[in-house]
């Protein structure tokens, strides 16, 4: 199926900007930063193709920036180009998706620990906020909200580490990994035994508890992804009994 793209968001990391007005390269790093964002933030979806001209009307610009912007997502293995000019974002296998999973397992802790050291309680009043914004989406069925506010919630924390490098490492992985959150809700719907585990790590950054918000940042995505998981590999055991 079709989607058609909608005009950058206001809300986006520099949406408004006239693109035709910055010089070519500057051009081609503001489409390509916007487009990871949305990568990440899950508005682009699995297998969603990628059309230049479509891409060109939303942000403004011409295609030759939106062109340079896909040839660095696809060194970074976030599209994909198939025959005839054809590009799509790239859905990842399970294998895959577990591989990276393993990574963040290792890189998001450690950013949430450093970050640890810089958060004020003002950060975590926004943190919290943040939090609740998904939860209230959630009961509300507003998927593609909850999914935002959960990004939100993560690089929220994440990117008060002051590490640029380690932050880069992460965003290089959700670019890939943030299209898939598409199938999050309702079959991956995180559930937990007790507390939603934003609200452990919440109450271990009000501690200045490293060890329990690492643990946090561990069991989110442990916990709270298992049925994404499963889901995941029911899908694509299905999608193969189908391709044969």
């Amino acid at each position: 199926m079709h989607t058609v793209l909608a005009p950058v968001d206001n809300d986006l990391p520099l949406a408004g900007v006239n693109l035709d007005k910055v010089d070519g390269k500057s051009r081609t790093d503001r489409v390509y930063h916007q487009m990871r964002d949305r990568l990440m933030r899950g508005i682009f979806k699995p297998h969603q193709r990628l059309r230049i001209s479509e891409l060109s009307q939303a942000f403004g610009t011409s295609e030759t920036p939106i062109r340079e912007a896909i040839f660095q997502l696809i060194r970074d293995g976030a599209v994909e180009a198939k025959t005839h000019s054809y590009y799509r974002v790239r859905k990842l296998s399970v294998a895959e998706y577990m591989e990276r999973r393993e990574i963040r397992l290792l890189l998001q802790p450690l950013a949430a620990r450093r970050a640890l050291e810089h958060i004020t309680e003002s950060d975590i009043d926004l943190l919290e906020r943040m939090h609740g914004k998904l939860v209230a989406a959630e009961a509300a069925k507003d998927y593609e909200t909850a999914v935002r506010a959960n990004f939100d919630f993560h690089f929220g924390l994440y990117r008060l580490s002051k590490m640029p490098a380690l932050i880069g490492m992460i965003e290089n992985l959700w670019i890939q990994h943030g299209p898939m959150l598409n199938y999050l809700y309702p079959e991956g719907h995180p559930t937990y035994a007790r507390e939603h585990q934003h609200v452990y790590m919440l109450r271990a950054m009000r501690k200045r508890d490293a060890e329990a918000l690492c643990e946090g940042v561990r069991q989110d995505l442990i916990e709270g992804g298992s049925k994404f998981l499963a889901y995941l590999q029911e899908r694509e055991l299905r999608e193969a009994e189908e391709a044969r």
